[in-house]
């Protein structure tokens, strides 16, 4: 049962409980009923696989929920219009010579040979 698909997961489902219908009628023509039945060794393993497949079924459930609205959010920002951001840099290279630039002429001005 190690399926991640959801369908397959349905009919794992529908087939279990066929199995847990199969083995009530089995049980109760051997004339146990009530909590006898309920402590059934079989009935018992076949409720818990059903467990596990809703269990399995939710999550698969959540992760589709997650996926959509992870699409409904990519989409949502293809469709936004971008921000242009301010080249504050251009405006400061007009001004004169880089930091870098400034150190070299200072260190030539200040060694003579």
């Amino acid at each position: 049962m190690g399926s991640k698909d959801k369908e397959v997961r349905l009919q794992q489902r529908a087939l279990l409980e066929k199995q847990l219908d199969d083995r009530l009628a089995f049980v109760a023509a051997q004339g146990i009923k009530g909590k006898d039945a309920a402590k059934d060794s079989g009935l018992r393993m076949i409720r818990a696989k059903i467990r596990e497949t809703d269990a399995r079924l939710k999550t698969i459930e959540a992760l589709e929920e997650k996926a959509e609205e992870m699409a409904a959010r990519k989409a949502e920002k293809l469709a936004a219009p971008k921000v242009k951001k301010s080249k504050k840099k251009t405006q400061e290279e007009d001004t004169g010579p880089s930091k870098r630039q400034q150190k070299k002429q200072k260190k030539k001005e200040t060694k003579p040979q």
